[in-house]
């Protein structure tokens, strides 16, 4: 029976993942990818480094170190491994050890006036023989569902590197916006107060001036919404660092912010290496180990149980004899059992084990193909965005130089102050959007790194 236990495990073995979008995973590039990425095997931890930004890093580091959210993860980590050792210990002996000291007394008024002592020491020792595998099986399933776990924690990482990050993207875009914006508003004043000049003069009507009043409330009702932003940007990342919110806002409130710069080239690596880097995907595929194992130890129950049991005790009426050999006591004792007449009470915890791991094969390969798809668009939109922000550039480009233009002629007496007026503010709404064109590539830039499963870096 022993070298039966050694060698049965009912159950399926694992074998591996299923094989999913074959095609697409043995490219050597990505379907979507642009030409100015580097099909190169990225870093899979500290991305936002490439955008040599010292407080965003900074704000990435503390986000690491006291998220709630990790927090969180890091101690489900902790209650698997400890499942894990759990199932360990099972297989193995059970002992437990007794002391005993008791006494009998009869009284005054009985015939006789004696006492009795009784004491006793034992060990006993049990085990139960894992004939048929039931227990490595749950061993198994136990280890695959802590490496899930662990995964889970690396995708948690994942998900808050790349919210930090687009945060403060967001956050340095809208602080930016809103200097802009004031000096619009500015300029808006000027002209306003202009316009109403050449009312008194006859020379503009009243309907400029709605105008022109219009204009100025727009942009301070742009403002009044760009200062919520911003404070719900710094609440945010005060959040996601494990801070209470205005923690960070006079850390962060630059006089003259600037965006990160974006970096020409990114190392996508290829389709293949993306399921080797994602945590989702590892998180399914050990989910997936996990529930095959569970199989075996429901298979388990079908068949008899054998338990070894053992006793070691002594017993006297005395202290001084206790020890005696002759008062000396062993047992060893195996016990078998047999379930054989459940009325299908295993087959069906068999049958739930099955689905479980139907189940997670179906999860983990639209976890793949999920991964592929979020992939492919993060790349198509990175490289398109690159092109939208060429353009909008040339458009400042264009609006720079048609002020350059009108404040020449108003130099010259050809124009008027108003006329320069708004060639400015044409030149701020050029910069506007092409501070709306960086941020937004910056954020799939963000995008991109999160989709391609980095910003993860957990210990041995």
């Amino acid at each position: 029976m022993l070298l039966l236990a050694g060698c049965t495990t009912v159950g399926p073995d694992y074998a591996g993942a299923p094989a999913i979008a074959a095609d697409a995973l043995q490219q050597a590039r990505f379907a979507r990818d642009d030409a100015r990425d580097k099909p190169a095997s990225p870093v899979a931890a500290h991305w936002w480094r490439a955008l040599n930004d010292p407080a965003l890093d900074a704000l990435v580091d503390e986000a690491l170190g006291q998220s709630p959210t990790l927090q969180a993860a890091e101690a489900r980590l902790r209650a698997a491994r400890a499942t894990f050792q759990q199932q360990e210990a099972s297989g193995r002996p059970k002992g437990s050890a007794s002391a005993l000291a008791a006494g009998v007394w009869q009284g005054p008024g009985t015939d006789h006036d004696t006492s009795l002592h009784l004491y006793s020491v034992g060990f006993d020792a049990t085990w139960e023989v894992d004939l048929f595998g039931g227990t490595r099986r749950a061993v198994e399933s136990a280890s695959a569902q802590a490496e899930a776990v662990r995964a889970d924690l690396a995708d948690a990482q994942v998900s808050l590197t790349a919210e930090v990050a687009s945060t403060y993207v967001g956050l340095r875009a809208q602080q930016r916006r809103q200097a802009l914006l004031r000096d619009t508003a500015d300029g808006d004043a000027q002209a306003l107060a202009l316009v109403r000049q050449r009312l008194d003069q006859g020379v503009a009507t009243a309907d400029d001036v709605e105008q022109r009043t219009q204009q100025r409330e727009a942009t301070h009702a742009a403002l009044a919404d760009v200062a919520a932003q911003i404070a719900a940007s710094l609440d945010r990342l005060a959040l996601l660092t494990g801070q209470a919110p205005g923690a960070l806002d006079a850390r962060l409130a630059a006089a003259t912010p600037s965006l990160p710069s974006a970096p020409a080239e990114v190392a996508i690596g290829d389709p293949a290496s993306l399921l080797q880097r994602r945590p989702d995907i590892r998180a399914a595929e050990r989910r997936l180990a996990s529930h095959t194992a569970q199989i075996g130890q429901e298979t388990a129950k079908y068949f008899p149980k054998l338990s070894l049991l053992g006793n070691v005790g002594v017993a006297a009426t005395s202290p001084g004899q206790l020890f005696r050999t002759d008062n000396l006591a062993l047992a060893a004792v195996p016990y078998l059992s047999w379930n054989f007449l459940d009325f299908g009470r295993t087959a069906a915890l068999v049958k739930q084990a099955e689905a479980g791991r139907d189940e997670a094969v179906a999860n983990y390969k639209a976890a793949v193909l999920t991964a592929l798809q979020d992939a492919n668009t993060s790349l198509a939109r990175f490289g398109r965005q690159r092109q939208a922000l060429q353009h909008l550039l040339a458009q400042q480009g264009s609006a720079q130089r048609a002020l350059d233009l009108t404040r020449q002629r108003r130099q010259a007496g050809v124009t008027t102050e108003v006329d320069l007026l708004d060639a400015r503010r044409h030149d701020i709404d050029a910069r506007l959007k092409s501070l709306d064109g960086e941020a937004d590539l910056l954020k799939d830039f963000v995008a991109l790194q999160k989709s391609l499963g980095l910003g993860w870096d957990l210990p041995a």
